[in-house]
Protein backbone atom coordinates (compact mmCIF):
# COMPACT_ATOMS: atom_id res chain seq x y z
CA UNK A 1 0.00 0.00 0.00
CA UNK A 2 1.19 3.53 -1.06
CA UNK A 3 1.44 5.83 2.06
CA UNK A 4 1.39 8.50 -0.37
CA UNK A 5 -2.43 7.86 -1.50
CA UNK A 6 -3.16 4.96 1.05
CA UNK A 7 -6.89 4.77 0.20
CA UNK A 8 -6.18 4.36 -3.77
CA UNK A 9 -7.99 0.74 -3.62
CA UNK A 10 -10.72 1.53 -1.53
CA UNK A 11 -12.88 1.68 -4.21
CA UNK A 12 -16.89 1.15 -3.59
CA UNK A 13 -16.79 -2.71 -4.43
CA UNK A 14 -14.31 -2.85 -1.87
CA UNK A 15 -15.91 -0.57 1.05
CA UNK A 16 -18.90 -2.93 0.67
CA UNK A 17 -17.31 -6.62 0.49
CA UNK A 18 -15.61 -5.30 3.86
CA UNK A 19 -19.08 -4.86 5.14
CA UNK A 20 -20.02 -8.26 3.91
CA UNK A 21 -17.19 -9.69 5.42
CA UNK A 22 -18.30 -9.93 8.63
CA UNK A 23 -21.36 -11.00 8.04
CA UNK A 24 -23.72 -8.22 7.28
CA UNK A 25 -25.82 -7.66 4.04
CA UNK A 26 -25.48 -4.07 2.19
CA UNK A 27 -28.46 -3.24 0.03
CA UNK A 28 -26.38 -0.89 -2.32
CA UNK A 29 -26.70 2.77 -0.37
CA UNK A 30 -23.68 4.68 0.75
CA UNK A 31 -23.08 7.82 1.25
CA UNK A 32 -18.95 9.35 1.95
CA UNK A 33 -19.12 11.25 5.37
CA UNK A 34 -17.19 13.94 6.22
CA UNK A 35 -13.80 12.76 7.13
CA UNK A 36 -10.63 13.74 5.63
CA UNK A 37 -8.06 11.85 8.30
CA UNK A 38 -9.96 8.86 7.93
CA UNK A 39 -12.96 7.34 5.59
CA UNK A 40 -15.84 6.94 6.91
CA UNK A 41 -19.77 6.02 4.57
CA UNK A 42 -22.77 5.46 5.96
CA UNK A 43 -23.60 1.78 4.46
CA UNK A 44 -27.77 1.07 4.19
CA UNK A 45 -27.83 -2.66 5.33
CA UNK A 46 -30.75 -4.87 3.97
CA UNK A 47 -31.57 -6.55 7.42
CA UNK A 48 -34.95 -9.11 7.20
CA UNK A 49 -35.28 -9.28 11.00
CA UNK A 50 -35.98 -5.68 11.79
CA UNK A 51 -32.17 -4.89 12.96
CA UNK A 52 -30.41 -1.56 11.90
CA UNK A 53 -31.05 -0.63 8.38
CA UNK A 54 -27.75 1.67 8.25
CA UNK A 55 -24.08 1.45 9.42
CA UNK A 56 -21.03 3.51 9.20
CA UNK A 57 -17.97 1.98 8.35
CA UNK A 58 -14.91 3.88 9.45
CA UNK A 59 -11.83 2.75 7.54
CA UNK A 60 -9.03 3.84 9.65
CA UNK A 61 -5.49 5.69 7.82
CA UNK A 62 -3.21 2.83 7.37
CA UNK A 63 0.14 3.79 9.44
CA UNK A 64 -1.33 6.40 11.57
CA UNK A 65 -2.45 4.14 14.51
CA UNK A 66 -1.16 0.58 15.73
CA UNK A 67 -4.11 -1.77 16.20
CA UNK A 68 -3.58 -1.51 20.18
CA UNK A 69 -3.85 1.93 19.89
CA UNK A 70 -7.17 1.49 18.21
CA UNK A 71 -8.14 -1.00 20.34
CA UNK A 72 -7.53 1.05 22.99
CA UNK A 73 -9.94 3.90 21.67
CA UNK A 74 -12.62 1.29 21.52
CA UNK A 75 -12.10 0.47 25.20
CA UNK A 76 -12.28 3.27 26.36
CA UNK A 77 -15.83 4.23 24.22
CA UNK A 78 -16.87 0.86 25.78
CA UNK A 79 -16.07 2.02 29.23
CA UNK A 80 -18.00 5.18 28.46
CA UNK A 81 -21.08 3.15 26.61
CA UNK A 82 -21.19 0.87 29.71
CA UNK A 83 -21.17 3.78 32.26
CA UNK A 84 -24.43 5.43 30.09
CA UNK A 85 -21.95 8.28 29.22
CA UNK A 86 -23.79 9.08 25.48
CA UNK A 87 -20.88 7.85 23.18
CA UNK A 88 -21.60 6.66 20.23
CA UNK A 89 -18.77 3.31 20.38
CA UNK A 90 -18.07 0.59 17.56
CA UNK A 91 -20.31 -2.56 17.04
CA UNK A 92 -18.94 -5.77 18.20
CA UNK A 93 -19.26 -8.31 15.78
CA UNK A 94 -18.38 -12.07 17.09
CA UNK A 95 -16.77 -10.15 19.88
CA UNK A 96 -14.75 -7.91 18.02
CA UNK A 97 -14.94 -4.05 17.12
CA UNK A 98 -11.80 -3.67 14.51
CA UNK A 99 -11.74 -5.99 11.31
CA UNK A 100 -9.32 -6.16 8.46
CA UNK A 101 -10.32 -6.49 4.49
CA UNK A 102 -8.06 -6.49 1.90
CA UNK A 103 -5.19 -4.46 3.61
CA UNK A 104 -7.79 -1.69 5.17
CA UNK A 105 -8.55 -1.59 9.07
CA UNK A 106 -12.40 -0.88 10.14
CA UNK A 107 -15.21 -0.67 12.42
CA UNK A 108 -18.51 -0.32 12.43
CA UNK A 109 -20.46 2.05 14.37
CA UNK A 110 -24.56 2.74 14.75
CA UNK A 111 -25.43 5.91 12.87
CA UNK A 112 -26.67 8.41 15.20
CA UNK A 113 -28.41 11.47 13.88
CA UNK A 114 -28.37 14.97 15.63
CA UNK A 115 -27.41 18.51 15.01
CA UNK A 116 -24.42 20.82 16.37
CA UNK A 117 -24.99 22.51 19.26
CA UNK A 118 -25.76 25.84 20.02
CA UNK A 119 -22.69 26.85 22.18
CA UNK A 120 -23.99 30.55 22.64
CA UNK A 121 -27.09 28.90 25.01
CA UNK A 122 -25.89 29.11 28.55
CA UNK A 123 -28.13 25.94 29.41
CA UNK A 124 -26.20 24.10 26.38
CA UNK A 125 -22.82 24.75 27.39
CA UNK A 126 -23.66 23.51 30.81
CA UNK A 127 -25.15 20.58 29.90
CA UNK A 128 -22.22 19.84 27.79
CA UNK A 129 -19.97 20.58 30.36
CA UNK A 130 -22.00 17.68 32.94
CA UNK A 131 -21.49 15.37 29.92
CA UNK A 132 -17.60 15.85 29.39
CA UNK A 133 -17.38 15.86 33.42
CA UNK A 134 -18.26 12.29 33.27
CA UNK A 135 -16.05 11.67 30.36
CA UNK A 136 -13.39 12.99 32.37
CA UNK A 137 -14.47 11.02 35.76
CA UNK A 138 -14.17 8.01 33.96
CA UNK A 139 -11.08 9.18 31.82
CA UNK A 140 -9.22 9.46 35.29
CA UNK A 141 -10.00 6.40 36.42
CA UNK A 142 -6.76 4.76 34.78
CA UNK A 143 -3.93 5.77 31.93
CA UNK A 144 -3.98 4.48 28.25
CA UNK A 145 -0.83 2.40 27.53
CA UNK A 146 -0.38 2.69 23.96
CA UNK A 147 -1.99 5.68 22.84
CA UNK A 148 0.04 8.99 23.05
CA UNK A 149 -0.29 12.01 24.99
CA UNK A 150 -0.76 16.08 23.84
CA UNK A 151 1.99 17.39 24.48
CA UNK A 152 4.23 20.43 23.12
CA UNK A 153 6.64 18.02 21.24
CA UNK A 154 3.96 15.85 18.97
CA UNK A 155 1.77 19.10 18.56
CA UNK A 156 4.36 21.79 17.95
CA UNK A 157 7.43 21.03 17.27
CA UNK A 158 7.27 18.37 15.07
CA UNK A 159 4.71 19.95 13.12
CA UNK A 160 6.34 23.12 12.97
CA UNK A 161 9.74 21.18 12.09
CA UNK A 162 8.34 19.45 9.19
CA UNK A 163 7.19 22.64 7.65
CA UNK A 164 10.59 24.28 7.75
CA UNK A 165 12.18 21.55 6.08
CA UNK A 166 9.34 20.03 3.62
CA UNK A 167 8.89 23.82 1.29
CA UNK A 168 5.30 24.30 2.55
CA UNK A 169 5.93 27.71 3.58
CA UNK A 170 6.68 30.45 0.24
CA UNK A 171 10.32 31.19 0.28
CA UNK A 172 10.05 34.99 1.70
CA UNK A 173 8.26 34.06 4.31
CA UNK A 174 9.91 31.05 6.14
CA UNK A 175 12.04 33.22 8.27
CA UNK A 176 8.81 35.19 9.19
CA UNK A 177 7.31 31.86 10.08
CA UNK A 178 10.38 30.40 12.23
CA UNK A 179 10.55 33.49 14.00
CA UNK A 180 7.03 33.69 14.72
CA UNK A 181 6.49 29.71 15.49
CA UNK A 182 9.73 29.45 18.15
CA UNK A 183 8.46 32.48 20.33
CA UNK A 184 4.91 30.46 19.96
CA UNK A 185 6.74 27.73 21.08
CA UNK A 186 8.46 29.55 23.79
CA UNK A 187 5.66 31.13 25.67
CA UNK A 188 3.94 28.11 25.04
CA UNK A 189 6.87 26.30 27.18
CA UNK A 190 6.09 29.61 29.55
CA UNK A 191 2.31 28.76 30.28
CA UNK A 192 2.85 24.95 30.78
CA UNK A 193 5.57 26.45 33.58
CA UNK A 194 3.07 28.45 34.97
CA UNK A 195 0.36 25.82 35.13
CA UNK A 196 2.93 23.54 36.56
CA UNK A 197 2.71 19.56 37.23
CA UNK A 198 -0.81 19.26 36.13
CA UNK A 199 -2.66 16.21 36.21
CA UNK A 200 -3.41 14.60 32.55
CA UNK A 201 -6.66 12.02 32.05
CA UNK A 202 -7.62 9.83 29.20
CA UNK A 203 -9.74 12.29 27.10
CA UNK A 204 -12.30 12.77 23.80
CA UNK A 205 -9.30 15.13 22.53
CA UNK A 206 -11.10 16.16 19.63
CA UNK A 207 -13.82 17.80 21.54
CA UNK A 208 -15.32 20.36 18.74
CA UNK A 209 -18.99 20.77 18.07
CA UNK A 210 -18.70 18.98 15.17
CA UNK A 211 -18.21 15.89 16.67
CA UNK A 212 -20.62 16.45 19.40
CA UNK A 213 -24.35 15.79 17.70
CA UNK A 214 -27.06 17.45 19.90
CA UNK A 215 -30.81 16.19 20.50
CA UNK A 216 -33.62 16.91 21.82
CA UNK A 217 -32.51 14.55 24.54
CA UNK A 218 -28.90 16.02 24.73
CA UNK A 219 -25.73 15.86 23.34
CA UNK A 220 -23.85 12.52 22.07
CA UNK A 221 -20.08 12.57 21.55
CA UNK A 222 -18.65 11.12 18.29
CA UNK A 223 -15.29 9.99 16.78
CA UNK A 224 -12.96 9.12 19.78
CA UNK A 225 -9.92 8.82 17.27
CA UNK A 226 -7.97 11.54 18.88
CA UNK A 227 -8.16 10.33 22.05
CA UNK A 228 -5.01 10.90 23.90
CA UNK A 229 -3.88 11.17 27.70
CA UNK A 230 -3.79 15.41 28.17
CA UNK A 231 -5.25 18.00 30.55
CA UNK A 232 -8.80 17.90 31.30
CA UNK A 233 -9.10 21.62 29.43
CA UNK A 234 -8.26 20.34 26.48
CA UNK A 235 -11.59 19.04 26.06
CA UNK A 236 -13.10 22.51 27.70
CA UNK A 237 -11.56 25.35 25.74
CA UNK A 238 -13.04 24.17 22.48
CA UNK A 239 -16.57 24.94 23.51
CA UNK A 240 -15.31 28.38 24.34
CA UNK A 241 -15.14 31.34 20.99
CA UNK A 242 -15.26 34.86 20.94
CA UNK A 243 -13.53 38.04 22.81
CA UNK A 244 -12.43 38.00 26.51
CA UNK A 245 -15.77 38.73 28.09
CA UNK A 246 -17.57 36.01 26.32
CA UNK A 247 -15.21 33.63 26.69
CA UNK A 248 -15.41 33.97 30.48
CA UNK A 249 -19.14 33.51 30.57
CA UNK A 250 -18.97 30.18 28.30
CA UNK A 251 -16.04 28.98 30.77
CA UNK A 252 -18.65 29.76 33.82
CA UNK A 253 -21.27 27.44 32.16
CA UNK A 254 -19.15 24.90 31.01
CA UNK A 255 -17.59 24.35 34.47
CA UNK A 256 -21.17 24.92 36.11
CA UNK A 257 -22.23 21.35 34.60
CA UNK A 258 -18.31 20.06 34.62
CA UNK A 259 -18.19 20.39 38.36
CA UNK A 260 -20.96 18.26 38.98
CA UNK A 261 -18.79 15.29 38.34
CA UNK A 262 -15.40 16.08 38.12
CA UNK A 263 -12.61 18.61 40.22
CA UNK A 264 -11.56 21.50 37.82
CA UNK A 265 -7.98 22.56 38.81
CA UNK A 266 -8.01 26.51 38.05
CA UNK A 267 -4.18 25.91 37.22
CA UNK A 268 -5.04 24.74 33.86
CA UNK A 269 -6.58 27.84 32.71
CA UNK A 270 -3.09 28.70 32.11
CA UNK A 271 -2.92 26.40 29.50
CA UNK A 272 -6.35 27.47 27.01
CA UNK A 273 -4.51 29.59 24.82
CA UNK A 274 -1.01 27.23 25.13
CA UNK A 275 -3.58 24.33 23.57
CA UNK A 276 -5.16 26.63 21.17
CA UNK A 277 -1.78 27.74 19.86
CA UNK A 278 -0.36 24.07 19.46
CA UNK A 279 -3.74 22.74 17.72
CA UNK A 280 -2.90 25.97 15.12
CA UNK A 281 0.55 25.31 14.70
CA UNK A 282 -0.60 21.23 14.38
CA UNK A 283 -3.05 21.79 11.78
CA UNK A 284 -1.22 23.31 9.20
CA UNK A 285 1.44 20.36 9.56
CA UNK A 286 -1.29 18.26 9.88
CA UNK A 287 -2.60 19.04 6.19
CA UNK A 288 1.16 19.36 4.74
CA UNK A 289 1.94 15.80 6.02
CA UNK A 290 -1.31 14.69 4.15
CA UNK A 291 -0.92 16.84 1.00
CA UNK A 292 -0.19 13.82 -1.52
CA UNK A 293 -3.85 12.46 -0.63
CA UNK A 294 -5.73 13.84 -2.99
CA UNK A 295 -8.48 14.46 -1.07
CA UNK A 296 -6.41 17.12 0.99
CA UNK A 297 -5.77 19.40 -2.17
CA UNK A 298 -9.11 19.24 -3.05
CA UNK A 299 -10.93 19.86 -0.09
CA UNK A 300 -7.90 22.56 1.12
CA UNK A 301 -7.56 24.72 -1.82
CA UNK A 302 -6.50 27.86 0.48
CA UNK A 303 -3.58 25.96 1.89
CA UNK A 304 0.28 26.66 0.96
CA UNK A 305 -0.86 30.05 -0.81
CA UNK A 306 1.05 32.98 -0.38
CA UNK A 307 -2.24 34.66 1.19
CA UNK A 308 -2.35 31.69 3.41
CA UNK A 309 0.95 31.66 4.97
CA UNK A 310 0.94 35.23 5.83
CA UNK A 311 -2.73 34.89 7.70
CA UNK A 312 -1.14 32.18 9.40
CA UNK A 313 2.07 33.62 10.74
CA UNK A 314 -0.09 37.17 11.94
CA UNK A 315 -2.48 34.28 13.46
CA UNK A 316 0.46 32.69 15.48
CA UNK A 317 1.43 36.33 16.30
CA UNK A 318 -1.64 37.05 17.70
CA UNK A 319 -1.78 33.72 19.83
CA UNK A 320 1.88 35.26 21.41
CA UNK A 321 0.05 37.61 22.58
CA UNK A 322 -2.71 35.86 23.53
CA UNK A 323 -0.46 32.99 25.73
CA UNK A 324 1.32 35.79 27.58
CA UNK A 325 -2.35 37.64 28.79
CA UNK A 326 -3.39 36.94 32.23
CA UNK A 327 -6.03 33.20 31.55
CA UNK A 328 -9.04 33.98 31.67
CA UNK A 329 -11.27 32.67 34.46
CA UNK A 330 -15.06 31.68 35.23
CA UNK A 331 -17.45 34.57 36.83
Amino acid sequence: MDESTPYSELTPDCVLNAIESVGYRCDGRMLALNSYENRVFQIGIDDDNGGPKFVVAKFYRPHRWSDAQILEEHAFAFELDEAEIPVVAPLRIGEQSLHQFEGYRFALFPRRGGRAPELDDPDVLEWLGRFIGRIHARGAVKSFTHRPAIDIDSFGEQPVHYLLHHNFIPPDLVEAYRAAAQAALTAVRDAYQRAGAVETIRLHGDCHSGNILWTDDGPHFVDLDDARMGPAVQDLWMQLSGDRASMTRQLSDVLAGYEDFMEFDPRQLHLIEALRTLRILHYAGWIAQRWTDPAFPAAFTWFNTQRYWEEHILQIKEQISAVQEAPIGPL
